[in-house]
């Protein structure tokens, strides 16, 4: 390594587009294919006197005296792969970032530099096939190309860690393709445990998997409220959202979870245009009267493919029938989309979850506040589900909400809640109810936040075999995951979680920095503007919902969008500016945005104002550009 360049060079970086699904398709062929890849990458390489320094699985790091040698021997790279003769793996399309920069030496090794983690990201930012080249690069080869090459500006794009988005050049030459087909992707399917495999999902695929208009798919829109007293909602809502529950017990269905179809509440809209949003092709309609002790509920089918109804039905009966009825309803709906229930989910449809109806409205009262996500609501939240509790005893789901508002309690504001309440809620709920999907997402909830990661994946095991489609199942999975830095596994959970909520801009959000970390460059463009499209809707039905502006937020500043982004920041923080995880998340925007100062300082309140965020802070990539900061050192040191 004594001979390695020194000064100012060109690194090369490559990788292997979808290798890790390869190896698991194809381990034998990709032995052979990744042999022929490394001796076409090496003879490159060393023909334009390179010197190869790093190898990394499939991925190679090259160095280079000149920029034109570098760029020759990758355009020879992807010639060579591209007219190669491949078996079952298909094409090996391999990315390449080339970058110039400065280096030095010690003892014939390279010291740590910018210039090596920037090149990194310039491949990052590309698609197999492609060829990037950072902007001080396109500089060194603009006047030297071949007549046959031009470079291509893709505009700038904000790359991992870097403060400041920059200018990407691809390159362009007559004989190799400048676009790419999509890649080839295994059938979506639930996988657990020790098998997960990460989804390569690119950006067809998650448009694909958006749209399940063919298949037995539905959502239940807000059920409206015919009681003449606005106050009464909360009821309605709740039976909407057990109807929700019981469809999404039966395997044969696809149900989208209610964070995205109360997205319609108090709107008038057509039915074939809420297909259309949410990828389904069924709608479920409906209204709740309640009148004393007298219930009255309406429901309908209807087909978006062709707006016409498939079933409707009112069901007449008192408070103490309430469960009676809404099973009722639902097994009106599998019986009219002709699917047979197993016997274990006719079971679970149809089992009565409490007896008494003061029980049950605490309940739901109790529900409806959880949803607002707020410390003040989490504590009203828990006030009723401590009186459902107070009214029956052996009514399990309150305990499942006590579980989740002390979770979150402890993990956005620290240690004055402690999760001692929490598990035992947990614990409670699944003693009374095992077969609860809903106990077990609550108990790896709380698992999870202890520190007790094997214990809660068990848990998410659970209740995603019980109930597939429990929204919070897969979402709190992937929060746990990414907790752990576990980035690959969090972008598959999150991603199924958003799978069923299609209209909830929390969920892409999230995904955001994932992507970033993963180099999944196109999934990160279009995950930011579903997040800013699903924002700007909910918004207009929830205007002072700061989570949602402070999602919304985020999918501006991936999209480059400063200016927008600092007056969604700002509306969040106007009513929340003492709350630690408005404060932690707007440390996040203004370090993607390099204001580094503002985003050490609203880090700094958040962690003053107790939330426990560890496990973000650490792998979270928004706050890279601030890591090294002494402030930011001085912060983790006192708090953490």
């Amino acid at each position: 390594m004594s001979d390695l360049p020194n000064g100012t060079v060109t690194f090369l970086f490559t990788d292997i587009e979808d290798s890790t699904r390869l190896w698991q398709e194809h381990p034998h062929a990709m032995q052979t294919g990744l042999a022929r890849h490394n001796a076409i990458l090496q003879q490159a390489i060393r023909a334009q006197n390179g010197h190869i320094f790093q190898i990394i699985g499939d991925a190679f790091c090259a160095v280079f005296s000149q920029a034109t040698d570098a760029l020759t021997a990758a355009l020879e790279v992807q010639r060579s792969l591209h007219n190669e003769s491949w078996d079952e793996t298909g094409p090996l399309r391999v990315r390449i970032g080339l970058h110039s920069g400065f280096v030095e030496t010690l003892r014939g090794e390279y010291l740590s530099s910018l210039t090596l983690v920037r090149v990194q990201r310039v491949m990052s930012a590309g698609h197999g096939g492609q060829t990037l080249l950072s902007p001080t690069t396109a500089e060194l080869v603009r006047h030297q190309l071949p007549t046959d090459t031009l470079l291509r500006d893709l505009g700038k794009q904000r790359l991992r860690g870097l403060t400041q988005p920059e200018h990407i050049f691809q390159v362009i030459v007559t004989d190799l393709p400048t676009q790419f087909p999509p890649l080839r992707v295994v059938e979506s399917k639930v996988i657990t445990g020790d098998n997960l495999v990460p989804k390569q999902n690119q950006l067809v695929e998650l448009e694909k998997r958006k749209d399940k208009s063919s298949e037995k798919s539905l959502a239940v829109l807000p059920f409206e409220n015919m009681s003449g007293d606005p106050d009464q909602s909360f009821f309605s809502d709740g039976i909407t959202e057990d109807i929700i529950t019981d469809l999404s017990k039966v395997s044969s269905i696809f149900v989208v979870a209610r964070n995205s179809s109360f997205t319609y509440k108090g709107r008038s809209v057509k039915t074939q245009e809420v297909c259309a949003d949410l990828g389904v092709r069924y709608v479920v309609e409906g209204s709740v009267r309640k009148s004393g002790n007298r219930v009255r509920i309406s429901a309908q089918l209807i087909d978006g493919s062709t707006d016409g109804h498939i079933w409707a039905d009112r069901y007449d009966g008192t408070l103490e029938d309430i469960f009676e009825l809404q099973d009722e309803v639902t097994c009106q709906i599998v019986d009219a989309l002709k699917i047979r229930l197993l016997p274990e989910e006719k079971k679970a449809i149809q089992k009565v979850p409490t007896s008494n109806i003061k029980a049950y409205e605490f309940y739901l009262r109790g529900r409806e506040y959880f949803h607002y996500y707020t410390k003040d609501n989490y504590h009203k939240a828990q006030d009723y589900f401590n009186r459902a509790i107070a009214y029956d005893e052996s009514y399990a789901q309150p305990y499942c909400g006590l579980a989740d508002c002390g979770s979150f309690l402890n993990t956005l504001y620290g240690g004055d809640y402690p999760l001692t309440d929490a598990l035992a809620a947990a614990a409670k709920a699944i003693a009374l109810a095992p077969a609860l999907a809903e106990g077990h997402a609550s108990f790896g909830l709380v698992l999870s936040s202890t520190g007790d990661y094997s214990g809660a994946e068990k848990e998410f095991q659970t209740a995603v075999r019980l109930d597939p489609n429990l929204y919070e199942a897969h979402y709190y999975w992937a929060r746990s995951c990414f907790t752990q830095g576990k980035l690959e596994e969090a972008a598959v959970h999150f991603e199924d979680a958003w799978e069923r909520s299609p209209k909830d801009p929390q969920t892409p959000s999230l995904l955001l920095q994932i992507y970033r970390s993963l180099g999944r460059q196109a999934d990160l463009e279009y995950a930011a503007q579903e997040t800013v499209k699903s924002g700007l809707q909910k918004l207009e039905e929830e205007p002072d919902n700061w989570r949602t502006c402070l999602s919304l937020a985020f999918g501006l500043l991936n999209l480059n969008q400063f200016s927008e982004t600092i007056k969604y920041l700002d509306r969040a923080l106007e009513n929340n500016a003492d709350d630690a995880m408005v404060n932690y998340n707007v440390a996040c925007l203004y370090s993607g945005m390099g204001e580094i100062d503002k985003a050490i300082h609203h880090l700094e309140i958040s962690l003053r104002l107790g939330s426990n965020t560890i496990g973000w802070i650490k792998n979270d990539s928004d706050l890279d550009p601030v890591r090294d900061h002494p402030h930011f050192l001085e912060l983790i040191e006192k708090y953490l």
